[in-house]
């Protein structure tokens, strides 16, 4: 059986890395973590005794925002998109805008960039990697949030090229 101070701890665990589902199974007890997206439910399960179901706290399983579904996505958002150049992360790590908390971002809205621009900071185990835009154009989107945790292959900006 899994101790509640166990429970928060690897919904902690979780929520701080990429794993977006975690299963163990230990003396007959199965536990399933998942994160928004999938579920929102923290499942624990113990054989023969019945399923016993534990809503975790929206802050344990808070994860970055999901990018809208294909298929939700309005068809003006699809065609104003259309052109457009996504720069996207090379790494999971945590999406910086600035290079310190007291300077401004590297870039804004609006901003003309060339492919050697540095757009934002990426940090994974504890190295800072300057992200470069890799096109010439306007900075027309700023999809993550300063701090969030991004994925690989997550888009960052949007980009109109020149």
């Amino acid at each position: 059986m899994f101790k509640l101070s166990e429970i928060k701890e690897l919904i902690k665990l979780v929520d701080q890395t990429s794993v977006h589902e975690l299963e163990i199974e230990n003396e007959g007890a199965r536990l399933a973590i998942r994160k928004p997206g999938k579920t929102e439910v923290v499942n624990v399960q113990s054989a023969p005794v019945a399923h016993t179901y534990v809503q975790a706290p929206p802050q344990a399983i808070a994860a970055a925002p999901a990018s809208p579904a294909p298929e939700a996505e309005s068809k003006s958002e699809a065609n104003s998109r259309a052109g457009l150049h996504s720069i996207v992360s090379p790494m999971v790590g945590t999406f910086y805008r600035a290079p310190s908390p007291d300077a401004p971002p590297f870039i804004n809205t609006g901003d003309r960039v060339t492919e050697k621009t540095v757009v934002c900071i990426l940090e994974a185990m504890k190295l800072m990697n300057p992200l470069e835009a890799e096109v010439k154009g306007e900075i027309v989107e700023i999809l993550a949030e300063n701090g969030q945790l991004v994925e690989y292959g997550q888009p960052l900006f949007l980009v109109k090229p020149e």
